[in-house]
């Protein structure tokens, strides 16, 4: 279809609103940050802040009483951090020496490599020159205390707004609720609600489930840390249970520090070995036994979605969105799947088929790519049923497009061409023996089609799914009802004609002349009309019922199969109705 050009004005409002969220995002970072924490922690604990409702509190104090749990916990886990990465400060200067006695040899070698490409090159090696120290610059006492406390006081301000934004989320979450309705459409008011209950508990449950799985992976990869003997295992646990919620990346990134620790705190290779070994083999069973059984097969997210959301997060809000980008994510999916409004977010962000199977078999017929037909028909043992589910569908929507001019005569080619190379293929594959009966003979059944582009690959579609069923099914070539060539039909063969009909590209006074002509060259067969995939309130069928003009109407190949079925076993091929 050719553009309008009201096409440009919709594009350029679109960047432009892209662009001013993407600005917004960033320039807001110092309170989008905190609140976006402060939302993910509101759907962790909001589970507990149930559990203790149901206990018998009132919400806001089980709200409260969540919170200072919560609080006393992580409080608790970086005191204990705290302490061991004192500890390990202390002893840096003793392992800083382990770890270059190590590698002394290893540097020796790069120096001589170096050396040696000095001399092919000719270049005499540079040495390295002394920089003189700069001068330490005074500071005043007031400059001291700002560069001390600036690293401190942000992370402290960042921390303290999302626990205020936490509580109170989860105090007046019923208020917000309301208004999140309100906004995604109160006309349909019980089903908008248990869309949204039902992504803020999908949402709960799942953001429990990680930081729980986080933080026991965590503590498992601190107690094998510790029963290795490496200094501070809690500090390398909490890192690595951290750097989960990095896709990809995060567990090969925390696997470093402990690693080299281990370098610098044993005289051999064996600890940094095992610690290595310890920490990915963890992650590969995290990541392929113990999260497929807690969250199924997957978690909502394309690979290339959580890339790009990892990147795109990093770039706007640093480490943090870093962080939080996995979850932050898996959030808009989940409500895209509930929230009609954000059903986008669900066909950008999310692991499910963008397509429907009749779509992606349309799209890929355009391309000409009959090898992804073909192993996509495969894979249902029972053509009839994949004609049904996908190929008849596919082939009804480019008959449609068709209708309206919005499919070019190229890609109609196309279609054809990869349809027919499809159909070819299968009919090379072997078929079940024919029937033992006359129903067998090869041109029993035959399948002709009606006038519609696409009808013809319709008709070979149910002429090969006949045929594996056990009937002598034949296709006849296009045209075949046309006045000069429907008299080269054999009466004496043909118990059964199957006229294929793609509705958008046929009318019914053309099926009408069609069925005419059928009952004079072929006064003894019985007919079938396959209008494939026609609506129940179909015109076409509407029509063709009141006139009863055919003997059986059809939609499916599952339907003309059964009625193929029941002529063969009641006999009556042999009279017309």
């Amino acid at each position: 279809m050719r553009p309008t050009p009201a096409d440009p004005l919709r594009l350029a409002a679109t960047l432009f609103i892209a662009c001013v969220v993407v600005t917004t995002l960033y320039v807001a970072k110092e309170v989008l940050v905190p609140l976006t924490i402060g939302a993910l922690l509101a759907f962790v604990l909001a589970p507990l802040a149930r559990a203790l409702r149901r206990g018998g509190l009132p919400w806001g104090l089980a709200v409260v009483l969540a919170a200072v749990l919560a609080f006393l916990l992580l409080l608790g886990i970086g005191w204990a951090l705290g302490l061991q990465a004192a500890a390990l400060a202390a002893e840096l200067p003793r392992l800083a020496a382990t770890l270059r006695e190590k590698f002394g040899a290893l540097s020796g070698l790069g120096d001589l490599l170096r050396q040696a490409q000095a001399l092919v090159t000719g270049e005499a090696p540079a040495a390295a020159a002394a920089a003189p120290a700069p001068a330490a610059a005074a500071m005043t006492p007031l400059a001291l205390a700002a560069a001390i406390a600036g690293p401190v006081l942000h992370p402290l301000a960042t921390a303290g707004l999302a626990a205020l934004f936490t509580l109170f989320i989860l105090l007046f979450r019923a208020d917000l609720r309301d208004r999140a309705i309100r906004l995604a459409g109160a006309r349909d008011l019980p089903r908008t609600m248990a869309a949204m209950d039902d992504a803020a508990e999908r949402l709960s449950r799942l953001f429990l489930a990680q930081v729980m799985l986080a933080g026991g992976f965590g503590a498992t990869v601190a107690a094998g840390l510790w029963l290795l003997g490496l200094p501070s295992p809690l500090l390398w646990g909490s890192l690595v249970g951290l750097m989960r919620f990095v896709p990809f990346i995060g567990t090969p990134i925390a696997v470093i520090p402990p690693t080299l620790l281990a370098l610098a705190a044993a005289p051999g290779w064996e600890l940094a070995a095992s610690v290595f070994a310890l920490i990915m083999v963890g992650e590969l069973l995290m990541g392929q036994v113990v999260e497929p059984l807690v969250f199924g097969r997957r978690t909502g997210l394309s690979p290339i979605s959580v890339i790009l959301s990892a990147s795109f997060w990093t770039m706007l809000w640093g480490p943090i969105g870093l962080l939080i980008a996995t979850p932050l994510t898996v959030g808009l999916v989940v409500l895209g799947r509930h929230v009609p409004q954000l059903e986008f977010l669900d066909v950008l962000l999310g692991d499910r088929q963008p397509l429907s199977p009749p779509e992606r078999f349309y799209q890929r017929a355009m391309e000409g790519d009959a090898d992804f037909l073909l192993a996509e028909a495969r894979e249902e043992p029972d053509l009839a049923a994949h004609a049904d589910a996908v190929a008849l569908p596919a082939l009804a929507l480019a008959t449609a497009d068709w209708g309206r001019e919005a499919l070019e005569a190229e890609r109609m080619d196309a279609i054809r061409g990869a349809a027919g190379t499809w159909l070819d293929a299968l009919a090379e594959e072997a078929e079940p023996p024919a029937r033992p009966d006359a129903w067998g003979a090869p041109g029993a059944v035959l399948c002709i089609p009606a006038r519609g582009p696409l009808d013809g690959e319709a008709a070979r579609l149910a002429a090969l799914a006949l045929r594996r069923d056990g009937f002598g099914a034949e296709a006849a070539a296009a045209g075949a009802l046309d006045a000069s060539a429907i008299g080269a039909l054999d009466p004496a063969r043909v118990r059964l004609v199957c006229l294929s009909v793609l509705e958008e590209g046929n009318s019914v006074a053309g099926v009408r002349t069609a069925l005419r002509r059928l009952a004079r060259a072929l006064p003894e067969a019985r007919v079938v009309v396959g209008v494939w995939q026609a609506a129940p309130d179909s015109a076409m069928l509407g029509a063709l019922r009141e006139e009863g003009a055919a003997g059986a109407l059809v939609t499916t190949l599952g339907e003309a199969r059964a009625q193929a079925g029941a002529y063969a076993a009641s006999g009556t091929s042999t009279q017309r109705a």
